[in-house]
């Protein structure tokens, strides 16, 4: 059976500064296996910090899956991005998922001074250093000394397309395939060549559910992930979207 994860987010009411923590409860509360964070900055819009949203979300929740859709590992240091993986390991335990990625809006670059169109090769060196990092508690002679119940690192999941999907197979404990811009059709396909290559878990994301959507249509589209064998599929619920709950109920 699919299971059903939600996006934190976004904060409809600014003014409460317990809207994280409550929206975490009531998804929790309603079913929802995990729960995940997106990062984007410098857009004009404000998304708060994946690692703050899945602490607030880890300390009001328990058995739910906590994870990112995905991170950008090249706007990092990878010794900065290890730090706060740990640190936030420390509060989610076994429940955390760091679902990283190379990036695919320029804006996110400009923000931090980043070369976008270096993102693919600073990925693959920042991600090198990362799981040495992960493995060992640092690099050369800086070294953060982890706790030993995070040393190891969470469990590494790719948001990837093209290419990537067999690489996700072959190099990482999963995928995590974006469902907005794609087709369904196009997104079960890729599923195929994952599973072809070997892959394990995929997690189908950023299911966007707005105001005008309409359920039935969505559930089939729902139905299409979970035939096709999809493990996990991840709703964002917009602003004057349906119930939680009735969202959860298109899950069986």
């Amino acid at each position: 059976m699919m299971r059903l994860g939600a996006l934190l987010g976004p904060i409809t009411d600014p003014a409460n500064p317990n809207f994280l923590a409550d929206q975490a409860r009531m998804y929790a509360d309603e079913g929802y296996t995990s729960l995940w964070s997106a990062q984007a900055i410098g857009r004009g819009f404000l998304i708060t910090d994946p690692f703050v949203v899945l602490a607030a979300a880890a300390a009001v929740t328990d058995g739910v899956e906590l994870g990112t859709a995905v991170l950008q590992v090249p706007l990092y240091h990878p010794m900065d991005l290890a730090h706060r993986v740990f640190s936030l390991q420390q509060l989610c335990g076994e429940r955390l998922i760091f679902g990283v990625g190379a990036g695919s809006t320029e804006s996110d670059f400009n923000a931090y001074g980043r070369n976008f169109d270096s993102r693919f090769k600073d990925f693959n060196s920042s991600l090198a250093v990362l799981r040495e990092i992960f493995a060992t508690g640092g690099s050369g002679d800086s070294q953060h000394g982890p706790w030993p119940q995070v040393l190891g690192g969470p469990p590494l999941f790719y948001g990837s397309w093209g290419k990537g999907v067999k690489r996700a197979a072959a190099e990482f404990d999963g995928w995590i395939a974006s469902g907005h811009y794609r087709t369904v059709d196009e997104v079960c396909a890729a599923l195929g060549e994952y599973r072809g290559a070997g892959g394990g878990r995929a997690i189908v994301s950023t299911l966007q559910v707005g105001a005008d959507t309409d359920l039935g249509e969505f559930g089939d589209k729902l139905q299409r992930f979970a035939d096709a064998g999809f493990d996990d599929a991840v709703v964002m619920l917009l602003p004057g979207a349906p119930a939680a709950a009735e969202i959860r109920k298109l899950v069986a």
